[in-house]
């Protein structure tokens, strides 16, 4: 297993949740909660445990710079072909040469329409150097010697993209809440009317989704089109082989999955079994005589942190071992991902953060990838993650009711439902992560895009 580097998580009281918030790199860092507080201690934590939220830390813009280009002598002769700059905080960043000139951003090598690189990179020369070099107010601007090329670089965007070293910027730090059990007092809502005519309601819908994980919707009309026209506010829907985008069910086995009868379903995410699964998910329940069938919600974020606070190795051992998935219900499909197995806590190998939990052990295939020094270590670590996901704790409960629709990330969270009689009609769809991504930045929720492009 490669190492994982270690994040200090300060853990704090926030309305009824938790508030994570990434630190400094540490060796051990602990949380607890108790319903309602908090009493931090140290736990020993691999990496951050977040994907993505909406809320940002503030910092002021840097005040005064230095910039040297870098001499060839004696003393510097591994950085002279790099530009050197100084930051007001005492902090320095070094830029290759040929990096700045690949990243010019003028509009004959930059396409201001589209954002797509025009220059020509495998004609930059290997040791281009500047000519002249000014500091300017709000920029740095560069002319290089090879063909007096003038590029302009904003000081804040070098700051954003620094390499070497790279420079955490605080405002693209994201913070989500977690929650358990007592997330049903004060749950997440916004109003279906708010949310179809305006943005900024729109804005508030998604900064729930993002930070809690999930949100619900009320005051949705009882009928599929009004879900289908709530759910195309954030972008157009995803089809697989259970609908060519909204699907509208009962307990009928229309299709080949547990989803499509009355049997109590336990946590766990959808979509498993495909290379990419859905980022969001949302429900309405439309038509219900019977009884049971209450939905479970468990923050798989939050229960990740418990996990490893809990079991060190459990957390680490779900994070290595590859687990195969498949569906195979319906005649006609036979879906696997690929790669053909995937961690059920899944870290992005650059940031090192828990980006998405990807479990559903009834869609589990045959284990036999596994070494049989690992098959112990497996199951322990699979039973020790099932009693934090089924803790009471870490449940939060709920009636679905027409009207009141509920969505949810399904990368971090995992759902179930309860065993139920009688008659239950649900709509719902599926939406990719990317297009629900791209939908954030899109309306200024996230300061990703120039800091990404």
């Amino acid at each position: 297993m490669s190492p994982i580097s270690l994040l200090s998580l300060l853990v704090r009281p926030h309305a009824r949740g938790l508030r994570t918030v990434v630190a400094s790199t540490i060796r051990q860092v602990n949380a607890t909660r108790a319903l309602g507080s908090v009493i931090p201690r140290k736990l020993e934590a691999p990496s951050a445990l977040f994907g993505s939220t909406i809320r940002r830390l503030s910092t002021a813009a840097p005040e005064f710079f230095q910039v040297e280009s870098l001499p060839d002598s004696s003393t510097t002769v591994t950085l002279d072909n790099k530009i050197r700059v100084n930051w007001h905080d005492g902090q320095q960043s070094q830029y290759h040469n040929v990096w700045l000139r690949d990243h010019c951003r003028c509009p004959e090598c930059y396409h201001q329409l589209t954002r797509q690189r025009l220059v020509n990179t495998f004609k930059i020369p290997t040791d281009i150097r500047p000519s002249d070099l000014t500091l300017k107010k709000d920029t740095i601007e560069v002319t290089w010697a090879n063909d007096s090329h003038k590029s302009i670089y904003p000081l804040t965007w070098l700051r954003q993209h620094s390499y070497d070293p790279p420079l955490a910027d605080p405002k693209t730090t994201e913070i989500p809440i977690f929650w358990g059990a007592e997330i049903a007092e004060n749950p997440p809502t916004v109003q279906f009317d708010d949310v179809m005519h305006s943005d900024s309601a729109l804005s508030h819908w998604l900064t729930n989704i993002t930070t809690y994980g999930f949100s619900f919707v009320d005051g949705v009309p009882v009928t599929p089109s009004h879900t289908e026209q709530l759910a195309r506010r954030i972008c157009f829907l995803r089809e697989t082989h259970y609908a060519r985008g909204l699907w509208d069910f009962t307990a009928d086995l229309a299709h080949g999955d547990t989803a499509y009868t009355d049997l109590a379903l336990r946590a766990h995410t959808d979509n498993t079994y495909f290379t990419d699964p859905s980022g969001l998910q949302l429900f309405h329940l439309l038509e219900f005589d019977g009884t049971g069938g209450q939905s479970l919600l468990v923050d798989g974020f939050h229960a990740a942190a418990e996990l490893h606070r809990r079991s060190p190795d459990a957390y680490a051992t779900l994070a290595e071992i590859p687990v195969p998935t498949h569906s195979a219900g319906d005649a006609g499909v036979f879906i696997i991902p690929t790669p053909r197995a995937r961690p059920i806590l899944n870290h992005d190998p650059v940031t090192g953060r828990l980006y998405q939990v990807r479990y559903n052990n009834g869609d589990r295939s045959t284990l036999t990838g596994l070494e049989a020094r690992d098959v112990e270590r497996f199951y322990e670590a699979l039973r020790r993650w099932d009693e934090v996901i089924e803790d009471k704790a870490m449940e939060f409960w709920t009636a679905l009711r027409p009207g009141r629709a509920m969505i949810f990330d399904n990368w971090r969270c995992l759902h179930g439902r309860a065993a139920f009689t009688g008659h239950r009609r649900l709509c719902g769809v599926y939406l990719n992560w990317d297009d629900y991504r791209s939908r954030v930045r899109v309306l200024g929720l996230s300061e990703e895009k120039e800091r990404l492009i």
